[in-house]
């Protein structure tokens, strides 16, 4: 079982603890830590018991000093559509919760198969923002389809008056020319110059919290070597600059194709923590991930109720 109560003390009822019980107990938390490129994350099976933590109880969770340390905590359910093998949750390092995580995809596949949960190497995961195919290669590679790129503002969501190529948004003292896609979050991407000196400790936080996101955004910082390759950092939304963002490098690798830089054919997408293969072969079609997940260890955490 994923969960385990142990009881202090009876209850103010006189009776002792035999279930979800939050009064008087401590709730011991089995977990599997895995990444993406370095994309970290915290796995948790809610398969056979339904597990319900509190924004503190993820905080801490996430915390690389006082908990496990990770970018964001996955939960793994039970389908909640007939069509589909899983469902997805996933939380970023602030106990928000999100739509869609790219590098966590991956990993989600692999931990469904070591844990004995599917037999199938390819599964349909229902998300927030809808239903994502995720395949375990032989090579040990996962490869998911992302679905189609949206790129209406309200889908976005986004303020602007109407859909355009590129946006101007002004960050800081400077107006910046961006792409702002959904890849099932939401993603604005600018093109720079050198990725290794790109202001993400700077502007990431400001595009993040930009009044015209009214979801916050994640924000990408894209260096393209050429139509076959980029370099790629990104700031996400509620967990600040990461080694790798599944996602963004998708949603960096559409920006690129539609304004004529990126070949559709495939893009190795360089990040902080290693390459990503993304394909797209243009609007109405989904975009194709292709990249490594790692299980590193399996343990068990205490949290207070």
């Amino acid at each position: 079982m994923p969960i385990a109560i142990e009881p202090l003390a009876p209850s103010s009822h006189g009776m002792s603890c035999g279930g979800m019980c939050y009064n008087g107990c401590r709730m011991k938390l089995k977990f599997t830590k895995m990444h993406g490129l370095g994309n970290d994350f915290v796995v948790l099976d809610a398969t056979a018991q339904p597990i319900a933590l509190d924004v503190a109880q993820l905080r801490l969770i996430a915390d690389r000093h006082f908990g496990v340390g990770c970018d964001q905590i996955l939960q793994v359910e039970r389908p909640r559509d007939a069509q589909t093998d899983f469902y997805y949750r996933i939380f970023n390092a602030d106990g928000g919760e999100v739509e869609q995580c790219g590098n966590g995809a991956r990993c989600f596949v692999r931990y469904v198969h070591e844990r004995g949960l599917t037999l199938k190497r390819e599964i349909r995961v229902g998300t927030a923002s809808g239903v994502i195919v995720p395949r375990l290669e032989a090579d040990g590679q996962v490869t998911v389809d992302m679905g189609v790129p949206q790129f209406e503002p309200r889908d976005i969501p986004f303020d602007a008056p109407a859909r355009a190529l590129t946006y101007h948004l002004e960050v800081g003292d400077r107006t910046v020319e961006m792409s702002v896609i959904s890849m099932g979050n939401p993603h604005a991407v600018q093109i720079v110059p050198d990725a290794r000196t790109a202001p993400v400790g700077d502007e990431g936080p400001l595009i993040e919290a930009h009044p015209r996101f009214p979801r916050r955004v994640n924000a990408g910082f894209m260096e393209i070597v050429d139509e076959h390759r980029i370099r790629l950092r990104v700031y996400e939304r509620g967990a600040g600059e990461t080694l790798a963002c599944g996602t963004g490098a998708c949603a960096a690798v559409v920006a690129g194709v539609t304004r004529g830089a990126l070949a559709p054919s495939g893009v190795t997408v360089e990040t902080r923590g290693g390459e990503l293969v993304i394909s797209w072969a243009g609007e109405g079609t989904p975009v194709m991930m292709t990249g490594p997940a790692v299980t590193v260890f399996e343990g068990e955490i205490e949290l207070p109720s």
